[in-house]
């Protein structure tokens, strides 16, 4: 396996928005969810009715290859729940976050901040555990957040034979034009994810040039061949992307550092901590060595960006975990940023 490593020296030659705050490595951490804080309430859904009270078996035009909406649920004023049966995938849900206006504007198409999960995580993550409706009320976004499972954003190899689960596929055709053909998403869009869902964000906006204005990676695993992913036991089945010596292709075709390049004119934003407790921390807490091995990578991948002379914004914030209150303020701290790159 070829490791990379980064380079202070070249880190001084790229735009970055933050002082860079050291990391040192841990133990080889093992997988794990980011640490949830207590749950946000949330309204009790109720399904949404077709014209004889019952809900609907199918909803709305399907996506090209036959995905469709076969439920929406209602879950407040602004947030709907679809279960899609996808060709990709399976039976999954994703969760959307009206703008403010939607009801009142039905010929406005607007700007779609897609909101990766991390592994092991689930389409209402962000709502639950983040103040993300309350945040996004004042803009024009619509918020889309889908089950991703431990999937890796990817079509995976499966020995060579491929087929399903088909992620890449199923987020950014299937669920795009589902979003699209329906609910007036428009063409302008932005990527961001926590954790594993970071590592979605920079390599969807690699994998598809010009299909998001920015990404935004928050304690992402942005690079996954280098970092040791399969070693440290984070990519736990060969069926992902094979073996990272013998299919070290694919992996380097599925990893945001090697795919650096086809970043350039992306407005990209990285945040992380290095995993020693921070302020947002409880007190006693111990060091986290998943956010230091991330914070390794991060590392990496920005230094790649600076070789390339590719602009990024960097929050490297020094002390904390890898925790869902880092990635609220995460959150907080880059929605400006990808307004502004949504021209919002």
């Amino acid at each position: 396996m070829v490791r990379r490593s980064a380079g202070g020296s070249v880190l001084s030659s790229i735009a970055i928005v933050a002082v860079l705050a050291g990391c040192s490595a841990t133990a080889s951490p093992t997988p794990a969810p980011a640490t949830p804080p207590p749950a946000v309430a949330a309204a009790t859904p109720t399904a949404a009715p077709s014209p004889s009270g019952s809900t609907a078996p199918t909803i709305g035009q399907p996506a090209d290859d036959g995905a469709r909406v076969i439920e929406v649920t209602t879950v407040d004023a602004r947030i709907r729940d679809l279960t899609i049966d996808s060709p990709s995938v399976g039976t999954v849900k994703t969760r959307l976050l009206l703008p403010s206006g939607f009801e009142a504007q039905p010929s406005t198409h607007w700007p779609v901040l897609y909101l990766l999960v991390g592994g092991s995580g689930s389409y209402d993550d962000w709502t639950s555990y983040t103040d993300v409706e309350a945040l996004t009320a004042p803009t024009n976004l619509l918020v889309v957040m889908a089950e991703a499972d431990d999937g890796w954003y990817s079509d995976w190899w499966n020995g060579g034979q491929g087929g399903r689960p088909k992620w890449e596929t199923f987020h950014l055709v299937e669920l795009r034009q589902l979003i699209e053909g329906n609910w007036h998403a428009g063409d302008k869009r932005v990527v961001a994810g926590a954790s594993m869902g970071g590592y979605g964000a920079m390599e969807y906006a690699a994998r598809q040039p010009g299909m998001f204005l920015a990404a935004a990676s928050y304690s992402g695993g942005l690079d996954p061949l280098g970092g040791g992913a399969w070693s440290n036991g984070f990519v736990q089945t060969a069926d992902v992307w094979g073996n990272p010596v013998d299919q070290a292709d694919i992996w380097s075709a599925q990893d945001p550092t090697d795919n650096a390049a086809a970043l350039k004119g992306t407005a990209l934003y990285v945040a992380y901590g290095n995993g020693q407790p921070g302020p947002l921390d409880a007190s006693g807490s111990s060091a986290d060595g998943i956010e230091s091995w991330a914070a390794i990578m991060n590392e990496t991948f920005i230094a790649k960006l600076a070789v390339l002379k590719i602009p990024v914004t960097v929050d490297a914030y020094g002390p904390g975990t890898h925790n869902w209150t880092y990635f609220q303020r995460d959150l907080h701290r880059s929605l400006p940023f990808l307004l502004k790159a949504l021209g919002e």
